[in-house]
């Protein structure tokens, strides 16, 4: 696990997150939350600043309906220039901690032919995320807490159909804590990124995006040289197989909604909001 009380903070934030988003959120105060959560007032603002670095009613102001708007509005990050940085000049990568190789068109093709990956169950701020690897590194992080773990497992071994799959939580535990940010030294975590040439493309200018910021779905067809893709831009980012490492929760619509997420929207606003809050933003 990457933090012996993660299993417990997610269940706690998603009924906590739903209430202060409710219509009568904004006239709660500590007491009336904390009460309906089943915690001292004490508590609960300790277990709730400890997962999103701010005070509930402070992180209230990144949930409102029109906070993906705003950040596109005043975070908006143009990745005009993205192409022609490339992954190998991207400070992105340095800032997030993550050391990138992708399997070449010819493995993708094969559908994971002759792969072993290896995977297991970990606690995360999110709720169970299911991290998968090979010895390169790791190749998908889904989250069960929307979708359930049998589904989660299911969407990502589909990925790669002729792969061998084993469990050894053991081996991708310590990528598991650096990807979490739960490493007291945290190295490099090492993705090994497995699709087709251009879902590669749209997964490399997601990485473009800094933290606390967010873009469009157009705003990467743009910045891929395929200005008229964006449908099937956002079939690739829906596509993602690693999850938050590769930011797919940054893509929004032009017009300022959501969009859609794999694992489930609450996990997304979750993360974007929490983001924000991190940065300060």
């Amino acid at each position: 696990m990457t933090d012996p009380e993660h299993s417990y903070y997610w269940p706690l934030m998603r009924r906590a997150i739903d209430r202060l988003d409710g219509e009568d959120g904004g006239t709660l105060t500590l007491e009336d939350i904390a009460r309906e959560m089943n915690l001292s007032p004490a508590h609960f603002q300790r277990v709730f600043s400890r997962w999103a670095g701010i005070s509930p009613k402070r992180f209230q102001q990144f949930l409102r309906l029109g906070h993906a708007k705003t950040l596109l509005r005043d975070r908006f990050t143009t990745l005009e220039t993205a192409q022609s940085v490339g992954l190998s000049g991207n400070s992105r990568l340095h800032d997030m901690f993550i050391k990138w190789e992708a399997m070449s068109p010819g493995d993708f093709a094969r559908h994971g032919a002759g792969l072993t990956i290896s995977w297991g169950w970990f606690d995360s701020p999110f709720g169970p995320a299911l991290v998968m690897g090979t010895t390169k590194g790791i190749c998908g992080i889904g989250f069960a807490a929307e979708t359930g773990r049998d589904a989660a497992m299911l969407d990502l071994t589909r990925r790669w159909p002729k792969a061998t799959f084993t469990e050894n939580s053991a081996m991708l535990r310590p990528w598991a804590l650096s990807a979490f940010g739960a490493a007291p030294n945290r190295d490099a975590t090492p993705l090994f990124v497995i699709g087709a040439p251009f879902q590669l493309k749209v997964w490399e200018a997601l990485v473009a995006i800094p933290t606390g910021h967010v873009t469009t779905y157009g705003e990467i067809a743009s910045a891929i040289g395929s200005p008229k893709a964006v449908r099937a831009v956002g079939t690739a980012v829906g596509r993602n197989p690693i999850s938050l490492l590769i930011p797919c929760h940054r893509a929004l619509r032009k017009s300022g909604g959501l969009g859609g997420y794999h694992w489930g929207l609450p996990v997304k606003r979750a993360i974007l909001a929490r983001e924000s809050a991190q940065t300060g933003l």
